[in-house]
């Protein structure tokens, strides 16, 4: 990191801080996303699989095309978001978290389903059967069974939204500063000649996140006993 100069320290910062907050933003939906499909029966569960599973499929600059559709200036969900809290998207970082956050969310949901489908339901009918209600139940045997897998997609998710490319740059452009993130940073040095090392440097750096978060993924995958065999990916 010792090479990284101001304007690329400034890359990684927001990097992190875009895929961050959209991780966080997007945590609760992806939980609760993965418990329906992994616990719930209902008409159209298939057709919802197939939603949540779209981003990984669509190319994405077709799922950047269809954020700005539904969250531009213009358009009734992005219109909803400014003048009701004030919060715009179009050509800012809180654009480029939300594009992260679409492309990353398959991932999560899958991590968590899995995980929540390997969880022993007789131990939660063992709880209930001593007393324990729903809640308690889901606080002290299904969610920290299921947490290796919730953890695993959570760096995974990070790792995505750190990568992520194609939807952020059709949807929230590539400015400097603002939405400028790692893969951006580096599609923009390619344009200009002598800025080898600089790419070296992203790409490195690019490299090194992405490894350690997938290697950290599997080792908390593999920390539940449950769910041995079990990958992620």
């Amino acid at each position: 990191m010792q090479g990284l100069s101001p304007a690329e320290w400034e890359v990684l910062l927001l990097s992190l801080k875009v895929s961050g907050v959209a991780i966080a933003a997007v945590l609760p939906l992806a939980f609760g996303l993965a418990w329906m499909l992994a616990r719930w029966r209902f008409p159209g569960k298939v057709v919802l699989d197939a939603v949540v599973h779209l981003p990984l499929v669509l190319p994405p600059v077709v799922t950047g095309w269809l954020l700005l559709l539904t969250f531009g200036t213009n358009a009734p969900v992005g219109r909803f978001f400014a003048d009701t809290i004030g919060l715009t998207f179009l050509f800012r970082w809180t654009g480029a978290a939300l594009a992260a956050a679409v492309m990353a969310l398959p991932l999560m949901v899958r991590a968590m389903r899995l995980s929540l489908e390997a969880v022993d339901r007789r131990l939660e009918s063992a709880a209930r059967t001593l007393g324990a209600g729903p809640w308690r139940t889901f606080m002290t045997v299904t969610l920290p069974l299921a947490m290796p897998g919730i953890l695993a997609g959570l760096v995974l998710g990070l790792a995505r939204s750190v990568g992520e490319f194609g939807a952020t740059i059709t949807f929230a452009s590539n400015i400097p500063g603002e939405t400028q993130t790692l893969p951006l940073a580096i599609y923009s040095a390619l344009q200009l000649p002598g800025s080898e090392l600089q790419i070296a440097r992203l790409a490195g750096l690019s490299v090194l996140l992405s490894v350690g978060a997938l290697v950290l993924s599997e080792w908390l995958s593999r920390r539940s006993g449950h769910g041995r065999g079990r990958h992620v990916l």
